[in-house]
C-alpha cells in the first residue's frame, strides 16, 4: 500500500493538472471537516498547498510542513529551507505552521535531531503505528528496509538502535510536552507511562489504522496511562469521512468502559493544547472563541454525552451564530 501510495503521488505531482487536482481536493476536505463540526484541524502536508484554502476558511489549522529524508546530506541546510518557507506563509491567531518529520524508518536521526533543535511549537511525528516500524527499530529489517532500499532512499551508515520508538525520540531528544505521537498502536504500557511522565500527546486514528492492517490501538491503555490523548482521522487516504464523530464512535467500540466525557476532551480541549490552540478553542470558557455546535438529540436521550460518543452525522450539526447581539 505504502510502495504503491508513492508511486502515485510521484506520478500526480508533476504537471498543472496535479496541483489543481489536490487542490480541489483540499478545499472539499475543509468543507466536509467544517460540516462534521470541526473547527480546528491538524494537517500534515508535504507540498503546504493546504495553507491558503485554509487561512481562508472557517477552520482554524496548525499545518505541519512533513519533511522526509532517510539519508539527508545536509539536515541543518533541510531545515533552515523549509523554515523559510514557513517564514513566507501568512501569520494569523488562526493558523499556526511547523516542521515535522514523518517517522523514524523515514526520516534520519541526525534530520530529527535538527528538527527537534529548530521547531518551538508542537512537533508532530508518526510513532509506534505499525510492526514493522518496532521491528525496523530493533533490528534493522523488515519491509520499511526493503521499501527504502527499493525507492534508493537507504543510507548503509545508519545503525539499528536497538530499541522501541518511545527510547529512540527519547535519545534524540524529542520526547518532551511538545511532541505529538501520531498513532502509537504499538506502545506498551511501560513506553505510555514515560509518554504520559513527559507530557507529550498520543492522536489516536483507530479507524486509519484498521483500514492500513497497522493493527489495534490500546485505547483502554491511552487513557490508563495517564497520557493526553487527542484523535484523529488520519487522512481520506485511509478513512471513509473526515467526521471525528465517526472517530469517536470507533473508540467507544474499541473502549466501552472509558467514560464518555472523556473522549470527549479528547476531541475538544486535549486536541487544541496538543495543537497549541488551548488559549482560544477546545473548551466553553471566558475570552475563548465561541466556536459552538448545536447537536440534534432525539427525544428520550438520557445520557447526552454517551450518545455523542455514538456517532453523530453531518445534518444532526450545526453551528451557532455567531453574530449575536451585544445587547
Amino acid at each position: 500500500w505504502a510502495t504503491r501510495l508513492i508511486g502515485e503521488r510521484l506520478t500526480e505531482e508533476c504537471g498543472v493538472a496535479g496541483v489543481e487536482k489536490r487542490q480541489k481536493a483540499v478545499a472539499a476536505a475543509i468543507r466536509e471537516a467544517r460540516e462534521s463540526g470541526t473547527t480546528l484541524v491538524g494537517d500534515v502536508s508535504n507540498t503546504l498547498e493546504s495553507c491558503e484554502p485554509l487561512v481562508g476558511s472557517d477552520v482554524s489549522a496548525a499545518v505541519f510542513y512533513e519533511m522526509l529524508g532517510f539519508r539527508a546530506a545536509d539536515p541543518v541546510g533541510m531545515v533552515q529551507a523549509a523554515g523559510q518557507r514557513l517564514a513566507a506563509l501568512p501569520a494569523s491567531e488562526r493558523f499556526h505552521s511547523a516542521i515535522a518529520p514523518h517517522a523514524p524508518y523515514s526520516v534520519s536521526p541526525a534530520l530529527l535531531r535538527e528538527i527537534g533543535r529548530a521547531t518551538r511549537g508542537p512537533l508532530s511525528l508518526h510513532l509506534g503505528e505499525s510492526p514493522e516500524e518496532v521491528q525496523f527499530l530493533l533490528d534493522g529489517t523488515a519491509p520499511w528496509r526493503d521499501l527504502l532500499e527499493r525507492i534508493g532512499a537507504w543510507s548503509p551508515d545508519w545503525i539499528s538502535p536497538g530499541c522501541g520508538p518511545v527510547e529512540y525520540v527519547e535519545r534524540l531528544g524529542l520526547l518532551s510536552d511538545r511532541l505529538i505521537a501520531v498513532h502509537g498502536v504499538q506502545f506498551t504500557d511501560n513506553e505510555l507511562r514515560r509518554l504520559a511522565q513527559s507530557g507529550a500527546t498520543v492522536v489516536a486514528c483507530p479507524r486509519s489504522n484498521r483500514w492500513t492492517g497497522a493493527g489495534v490501538p490500546p485505547i483502554r491503555g491511552f487513557y490508563a496511562s495517564g497520557v493526553r490523548v487527542a484523535l484523529g482521522t488520519d487522512s481520506l487516504a485511509s478513512v471513509a469521512d473526515l467526521n471525528l464523530f465517526s472517530e469517536m464512535a470507533e473508540v467507544r467500540r474499541l473502549a466501552p468502559d472509558v467514560p464518555a466525557r472523556q473522549i470527549l476532551k479528547s476531541a475538544t480541549l486535549d486536541g487544541a493544547t496538543a495543537l497549541g490552540f488551548a488559549d482560544d478553542l477546545g473548551s466553553i470558557s471566558i475570552a475563548k472563541r465561541a466556536e459552538l455546535l448545536a447537536i440534534r438529540v432525539p427525544a428520550g436521550v438520557e445520557d447526552v454525552e454517551e450518545y455523542l460518543v455514538g456517532g453523530i452525522q453531518p445534518g444532526d450539526i450545526e453551528w451557532l451564530d455567531l453574530d449575536w447581539p451585544t445587547e
